[in-house]
């Protein structure tokens, strides 16, 4: 016979929507410090390539 589930508590519940919400805004910041340096030219370990034809 199936047996219900107990319920998670309402901490444990929040401590993983906080981490969850953590991780997600340290990649936000990490993406942005990204493009940040890209726009100035001063990024050193990303590569990319620009195409002259397109961006006229």
């Amino acid at each position: 016979m199936a047996v219900p589930k107990k319920r998670t508590s309402r901490s444990k519940k929040k401590i993983r929507e906080s981490l969850w919400k953590e991780k997600a805004t340290q990649t936000k910041i990490k993406a942005f410090s990204l493009a940040q340096s890209i726009l100035t030219g001063r990024s050193k370990s990303f590569y990319y390539t620009t195409d002259t034809k397109t961006s006229k």
